[in-house]
């Protein structure tokens, strides 16, 4: 089905209702409903699929929904999961243990998933900084390193990957993705602990001194959360969905047309739900269903009023001169918009048609490189560019951080994420000298950037220890 680039229109307004509604303040707080959200991307996603189906694209829309139900399955099964797990007693709120959260997050992300990683840890990073005042950039890095940039080691990290895997793409092919992987995580690492140690010497006094008054011996609660956690991601490794080919071309057998995975993720959940420790999940966690409400009532408008954005790509995509570089780009800049696993397939196919050894899956190794590192830390680069993303900003909404607006985000994610992809760029990929020096001098800045945060930090707080050793000089 051929469609015009108006036809991208409701995609676009749906972005501007998430951006600039939240802003307005006439708008502000019925906004903050999730059935006004759900009714906005009804009105503007419904019309697309009666579209579609009419114009005889009706299996495109039957692909949506079923994509949608297994997204919100997966988020959903692995929200009420680690819902259920809390890792009890207070350590300091430090700049240290904050990256050390992150670092540990970025390793767990390859092989439990972004979704998986986030969930699992959100909760204990807010837990650990409720005592702070300046909290949404820890939850920005969060969504950089372990809900993005983390996932790229394995198949298991984020479903582009699982998808190449499908395609032919070994499983361990992967792993040879470190260097990308420990450069990107590394320097975000160093940027985010400098950040942290300039805002933490911002906190008022009264806040650390009650951070510091909290801190006890670490525990877990909710241990058997754990057990179902493992089964969720083991469903989503081994066991098949629905196989909606074989449906479409009428060779389905009965067990075929059964989400076997699904159901095993929501049976793994139910019992998380019904058999989990509930003062973990309810009086330490806190657990409510908004997050997860206000998620399934986007991604479905995102899901259907994405379709014509992706039929146009199609349409389109083999005028994109095809290089390290160029993949990369439009590979993750469509991804932070984008569904990032429809988008890595159609790149996958088009990458499939350049000639070039050696090659992997029947598409040359350097551009499948470029595909990979473009899907998974391309979405990064907006809240909806990836599922975890936008649960995270609900998770950490929730617990009353002030997180920025879907403009503001990405001012962040220009400012501080891309940057550091940029450098990765052309150290990795780009030719020539010139292009290496500027990766270097480019990646000097972002370390330079982390060294005089850190410098802010050591003389705010130099600054207040002098002012409490006048304060408290007899005689004053």
């Amino acid at each position: 089905m051929a469609v015009a680039w108006w036809s991208i229109l409701p995609f676009v307004l749906l972005l501007a209702c998430i951006a600039v509604l939240p802003l307005i303040p006439a708008t502000e707080k019925i906004w903050d409903r999730n059935l006004v959200k759900l009714t906005v991307a009804l009105v503007l996603g419904v019309p697309i699929a009666v579209w579609f189906v009419l114009g005889g694209a009706g299996s495109v829309v039957s692909h949506a929904l079923v994509e949608y139900f297994q997204f919100i399955v997966l988020v959903g099964s692995l929200f009420v999961a680690s819902g259920g797990i809390f890792l009890i007693g207070d350590i300091k709120a430090t700049p240290k243990n904050n990256t050390i959260f992150l670092a540990i997050g970025a390793a767990l992300a390859s092989f439990i998933g972004t979704t998986g990683a986030a969930m699992l840890l959100i909760r204990p990073i807010l837990n650990t900084n409720q005592d702070r005042r300046h909290r949404t950039h820890t939850v920005v890095y969060t969504i950089f390193i372990v809900a993005n940039c983390g996932g790229l080691l394995t198949p298991l990290g984020d479903p582009p990957l699982f998808l190449g895997m499908l395609r032919g793409v070994p499983f361990e092919w992967t792993f040879g993705l470190w260097p990308y992987w420990l450069f990107v995580n590394t320097l975000l690492l160093i940027s985010f602990y400098g950040l942290d140690r300039k805002m933490y010497a911002k906190e008022p006094a009264e806040a650390l001194e009650t951070d510091a008054k909290h801190v006890t011996k670490l525990g877990l609660r909710g241990a058997s959360g754990l057990a179902f956690l493992a089964v969720i991601i083991i469903a989503v490794a081994f066991i098949p969905s629905i196989d909606m080919h074989a449906v479409e071309s009428g060779h389905a057998s009965l067990p075929q047309y059964v989400p076997w995975r699904e159901v095993v993720m929501l049976t793994a959940a139910f019992a998380s739900f019904l058999f989990g420790d509930h003062g973990a999940r309810f009086n330490l966690n806190k657990f409510t269903w908004t997050p997860i409400l206000e998620v399934g009532a986007l991604f479905i408008g995102i899901f259907l009023t994405m379709m014509p954005a992706l039929a146009y790509l199609g349409q389109i995509a083999h005028r994109i001169p095809l290089n390290e570089i160029s993949l990369f780009v439009f590979t993750g800049g469509l991804s932070s918009v984008l569904d990032n696993a429809p988008t890595y397939v159609t790149f996958f196919e088009m990458a499939a048609q350049v000639p070039g050894e050696p090659r992997v899956a029947g598409v040359a190794e350097t551009l499948l490189i470029a595909l990979s590192l473009g899907a998974v830390m391309g979405g990064a680069i907006t809240y909806i560019g990836n599922g975890p993303n936008f649960m995270v900003k609900a998770v950490a909404d929730s617990a009353d951080v002030e997180m920025p607006s879907f403009g503001g985000y990405v001012g962040w994610s220009m400012t501080h994420l891309l940057p550091v992809l940029a450098a990765m760029v052309l150290l990795f990929m780009a030719d020539g000298g010139w292009w290496k020096l500027l990766g270097v001098l480019l990646t000097l800045l972002v370390l330079g950037r982390a060294g005089l945060n850190m410098e802010a930090g050591r003389l705010e707080a130099e600054k207040k220890t002098g002012s409490n050793d006048r304060t408290n000089e007899p005689g004053e």
